[in-house]
């Protein structure tokens, strides 16, 4: 099946595998062309051929190296000579503990990852096109980042930082870029294997709607904030969760 043309562009970081290979995979398939990043060449070689080298490009580097945002972007406009939607996806989560235990060190690497990285690429891109043109931002934040969650205190912290850089990025850049964020909750890839390996039936029981996330049910989300029918809708946080915000805690 052909796919029209939207005319639209896409930058998303961590788009390799997971929820940024599955929200690429939505954007690409409503006609928009995306360049997407990740750590690792082979990787991200294989999503763009996946994807469709026709309409995607990758760009490979670290989120918190800022050569790697300016090259991002600077690639992105080359290719395509615009950037309407930024998705700051990608992250981090190198340890599990209680606050109290955690090195320091590895927590300031959780932010840069998580919640500095985001900034970068949200102002180079912001100077690159979107200040003059308009457009819009989604940050993939996390459910973690709405409530405690035990063992993934330092990610917690990072996301809910991501949900209120999402309010300060939604007034400062309003009224031309509208930004928005998204909390899944636990979606099956190999980031969050260690949530559900071994247990995903009884994992996915405590969830309403009796299953885990997957990647495309954050990709639709994500196309749906950066469509026209989102005109009126900024500084916001969509959860996709399943349903477990109805029960007690987070499975």
């Amino acid at each position: 099946m052909t796919v029209q043309d939207s005319g639209k562009v896409a930058l998303v970081t961590g788009a390799s595998r997971g929820i940024g290979y599955g929200i690429a995979e939505a954007l690409v398939a409503r006609g928009d062309r995306v360049c997407i990043t990740g750590r690792g060449e082979d990787a991200l070689k294989e999503a763009v051929e996946r994807l469709g080298a026709d309409r995607v490009i990758g760009v490979a580097g670290k989120a918190h190296d800022e050569a790697h945002q300016a090259v991002a972007v600077e690639r992105t406009m080359e290719a395509f000579g615009r950037i309407d939607f930024l998705v700051n996806n990608a992250g981090t989560n190198p340890v599990f503990g209680p606050l109290a235990d955690l090195d320091l060190d590895v927590v300031r690497k959780v932010f840069e990852t998580n919640v500095v990285s985001a900034l970068g690429f949200a102002q180079r891109t912001w100077k690159a096109w979107q200040k003059e043109n308009g457009g819009a931002i989604v940050n993939i934040a996390s459910v973690a980042g709405l409530s405690a969650s035990p063992f993934v205190g330092a990610y917690g912290v990072s996301k809910a930082a991501m949900v209120n850089l999402t309010l300060q990025l939604a007034h400062e850049f309003a009224p031309v870029v509208r930004v928005n964020a998204i909390a899944p909750a636990v979606v099956k890839t190999k980031f969050a294997r260690a949530l559900y390996e071994g247990r995903e039936e009884e994992a996915a029981a405590a969830y309403p709607l009796g299953r885990l996330g997957v990647p495309e049910d954050v990709g639709g989300a994500a196309a749906f904030l950066t469509s026209s029918q989102a005109e009126w809708i900024t500084g916001q946080t969509l959860v996709v969760d399943g349903g477990i915000f109805l029960n007690a805690g987070v499975g």
